[in-house]
């Protein structure tokens, strides 16, 4: 972003500072501060495209954080929603698909500031170490993880894989359930296996409004997966839907970054939720009754 739009995105800041300080005291007041969720895709110095932010970049982000918001696992932010309780605004990391140089600064950095994430991963580019189609498409070098860094990573008590499909397809459009479940339910048993771990937690690839596939949600509800994510944007409150957990892009501009976690006000009630059709009753923590 440019520095006229980054001057101005401050300067909306500003001017709705007011706002924003009075939403959250009077939200802390009453245990309904915000739960927020970033998404990251690609921590690198090359081949810069819209999902990829530097290192320097990303050392910055996590030291606003840590001086600005309580950095929680996401298990435990899906605990305060669920638990209708929350004092602070606080934000938990993420990452989707599965970058092999996310591995060369990134992890390690959180790792040294203990700082916990949880990390999404797309089965069939870690074992075959083909790029993913959206890099492919643009001719970018980017290969994704291997299965050692995977494993590597969940060892460490600060990362937690989760699953993200096996080929990244765009889940809201598919309609047959035999490769519905190959992609949600058996590519994350798979990965379960891979790495001698259960799998909590599932995010949908692109993760809009009609990415999301109802029909997949409750064969992760089923599986017993705890939560699902999506990455259209929004905050989430004590009393959401705890089995839906919405997230924020972690924008490579700080301005963009400081106007989200800082609660804009045009963002509180103006984007949408999805609201997932639940074929049995959802439980206070997430599972199904």
């Amino acid at each position: 972003m440019d520095r006229i739009k980054s001057a101005l995105i401050d300067g909306y800041c500003a001017a709705t500072w007011p706002w924003r300080a009075r939403f959250r005291k009077v939200r802390a007041r009453v245990a309904m501060a915000p739960v927020m969720v970033l998404f990251y895709h690609r921590v690198a110095d090359t081949n810069l495209n819209p999902w990829t932010i530097t290192n320097d970049d990303f050392r910055r982000h996590l030291d606003w954080l840590q001086a600005h918001l309580e950095v929680v696992s996401l298990e435990e932010a899906q605990r305060r929603i669920a638990s209708r309780y929350n004092t602070k605004p606080c934000v938990a990391i993420t990452f989707d698909d599965g970058y092999s140089e996310n591995c060369d600064f990134a992890i390690g950095e959180l790792i040294r500031r203990e700082m916990p994430a949880t990390y999404f991963v797309t089965l069939e580019n870690v074992l075959t170490g083909r790029p993913f189609p959206h890099d492919a498409d643009l001719g970018i070098n980017a290969p994704p993880n291997t299965l050692q860094q995977i494993c590597e990573m969940a060892r460490s008590p600060w990362i937690e894989i989760g699953g993200h499909t096996r080929t990244h397809p765009d889940v809201g459009k598919m309609r047959d359930l035999l490769l519905l479940k190959d992609e949600v339910i058996f590519a994350t048993e798979g990965l379960e296996q891979l790495i001698d771990k259960p799998i909590r937690y599932f995010a949908f690839p692109f993760g809009q409004h009609s990415n999301l596939n109802d029909t997949a949600i409750n064969l992760l509800r089923e599986k017993g997966i705890q939560g699902f994510c999506s990455a259209y944007g929004g905050y989430n409150f004590p009393g959401d839907d705890p089995y839906h957990i919405q997230r924020i892009h972690g924008d490579p501009d700080m301005a963009r970054l400081r106007n989200w976690l800082t609660i804009d006000p045009r963002k509180v009630n103006g984007v949408p939720r999805y609201q997932p059709r639940y074929t049995k009753p959802v439980s206070p923590l997430g599972g199904s009754e």
